[in-house]
């Protein structure tokens, strides 16, 4: 029998500094709202639920400097001068660096785009009102969360959800040679859910959050409503049995959706929203108490030799760290903004319209040179690695990160600090599929921004 054998079980934790404050975000009926090229609609005509604003913030004491997290029920942002203009506005009025904050979207499909306002498109004089108070309310959440710090701990377990399916699906017309955006019955998705737990010191929950990798395209052109999708009821499902704050992280979600989506009943987003909160409340009630561990106590001879655990006090980490660095992608070779906006202002297809919209503001953000310098974000928080990007990388990606290091629980973000486009794998450049024409990257952008995701958690996770 070896003496190598594991005699404790502690769960991946972190000790410090938490402050957690909440806002509502949503906005008024009538806002522009067009997310869709097939959409026949502009504006929102109902809510369905509430969009929020959550800050997260993190430091090892209170004269050390924070890291914020923000997660917000949000889409994606209509071009990177949009997003940086809103966030030097954040990062200055906290007196926060680029590297400390991680503002987090959604990505619901059913809310107000995050772009300037058009007068040529009803509702966007709302819409513009809105997005001005959209600084606003950050800071003062932040300012919020800032304000009333616990000494906690947070707590990560690992558990499954079949939400996600692959949406690759080879045309079933054996004349159209290219891939439909819809679910592959034959796909293999990426299952993984990730949960973690915050109390604080007198072991009373104060928050939970989700890292799950699953476009929230549940709601589509049908639907006229102001929703987050699916994680508005997974929020509800689990704040209703936690009685805390539940806490959304999209993982690399680029190739998974729901089997069933692009409908237009949100009853199907909260029966979704449901099945990925009762996995995650699963997931956390198999976890140990706070800053416990499993210790082997010995032999119990019965019936049968009985192995006993016993619950001991354990060591958290305190290590909180954050890394900003950049990963050089190749771009591909698009038509100027100018050129794109032309094309756009001629057409007179609606659907195509859109498209042309999007990839006008994509090169607008990117410039006109042959490559872009894509910003990574890592953060240490105690035992786990939080990392992301502004892209929409295939699931592969956290794959592999979490294949190169096992030992550490590592949460993936998708969408943070700005909006690109995706990253498919290198082969899927070889097939007419949605991914690879909407990304504005060559080939190999996936593979080189997973190469520069394991140099970032290597130097994050460095002494």
């Amino acid at each position: 029998m070896s003496d190598t054998l594991p005699r404790t079980y502690r769960q991946p934790s972190f000790r410090g500094q938490i402050g957690i404050a909440r806002t509502d975000i949503t906005p008024p009926v009538g806002i522009y709202s067009r997310n869709w090229g097939a959409a026949a609609h502009d504006v929102a005509d109902s809510i369905h639920r509430s969009l929020t604003l959550t800050a997260l913030t993190l430091s090892t004491g209170p004269d050390q400097p924070p890291l914020v997290l923000v997660d917000a029920d949000l889409g994606w942002w209509r071009g990177l001068d949009v997003f940086r203009r809103f966030q030097k506005q954040v990062l200055d009025a906290l007196d926060l660096e680029a590297g400390q904050l991680i503002f987090a979207l959604s990505h619901t499909h059913a809310g107000p785009p995050l772009m300037d306002a058009d007068e040529a498109l009803p509702g966007c004089d709302i819409l513009k009102t809105w997005m001005e108070e959209l600084p606003r309310a950050t800071i003062a959440t932040v300012r919020e969360a800032l304000a009333d710090p616990f000494d906690g701990i947070i707590d990560w377990t690992t558990g499954r959800c079949t939400l996600a399916t692959v949406r690759d699906l080879p045309d079933p017309d054996p004349k159209a040679d290219r891939f439909l955006c819809g679910y592959s019955p034959e796909g293999d998705p990426d299952d993984t859910l990730i949960v973690g737990r915050i109390t604080d010191s007198a072991g009373q929950m104060r928050a939970t959050l989700v890292n799950y990798a699953c476009h929230p395209t549940t709601l589509a052109w049908d639907n006229t409503a102001i929703s987050p999708d699916y994680i508005g009821a997974m929020r509800q499902t689990m704040q209703d049995v936690t009685g805390a704050p539940a806490m959304f992280l999209l993982g690399a979600c680029g190739e998974l959706a729901p089997r069933y989506q692009y409908v237009g009943d949100t009853d199907v987003a909260d029966r979704h929203g449901r099945q990925l909160g009762y996995a995650a409340l699963g997931a956390l009630n198999d976890m140990e108490p706070p800053a416990t561990q499993l210790e082997f106590d010995g032999p119990v001879e019965s019936g049968a030799p009985l192995a006993i655990w016993k619950h001991r006090p354990a060591t958290v980490s305190q290590e909180l760290r954050s890394l900003e660095t950049t990963v050089e992608l190749k771009l591909k070779d698009w038509p100027s903004a100018d050129e794109l906006e032309r094309q756009r202002l001629a057409c007179e297809d609606r659907a195509l319209e859109e498209r042309l919209r999007r990839r006008r503001n994509i090169r607008l953000g990117l410039g006109d040179g042959e490559t872009f310098d894509l910003p990574l974000y890592a953060w240490r928080i105690g035992d786990a690695v939080l990392v992301g990007c502004c892209c929409e990388p295939y699931s592969m990606l956290q794959q592999e990160l979490r294949r190169w290091f096992p030992e550490r629980t590592v949460l993936v973000v998708n969408l943070i600090n700005g909006t690109i486009g995706y990253l498919p794998p290198a082969e899927r450049y070889d097939s007419d599929v949605y991914p690879v024409w909407q990304t504005p990257f060559d080939r190999g952008g996936l593979e080189a921004t997973i190469e520069g995701m394991e140099r970032a958690i290597r130097d994050v996770l460095s002494d």
